[in-house]
């Protein structure tokens, strides 16, 4: 592949509260939710380690990371 098209993929680095596993995930393997405050703004992955569901707070610069490096986001909305 020519160097000039080739792009890397974005990995982020994640750590595991469970089993305290540090590890890189590709941005697939991560899931970004966007709520009305920063209460409801989080991140989630599986730990690849122990199969652990982990759910994070995201602030804005990690909201700018996540949606700058492909994750894919969920925007929540309030019902009435």
């Amino acid at each position: 592949m020519d160097a000039r098209t080739h792009h890397r993929a974005a990995v982020f680095k994640a750590a595991c509260p469970d089993c305290r596993g540090c590890f890189e995930l590709a941005a697939g393997a991560l899931r970004l939710a966007i709520g009305a405050s920063h209460k409801t703004t989080f991140y989630s992955f599986t730990c690849p380690d122990c199969g652990a569901a982990v759910r994070k707070p995201a602030g804005e610069r990690i909201v700018e990371l996540l949606t700058g490096g492909g994750v894919r986001t969920l925007r929540l909305h309030i019902t009435a």
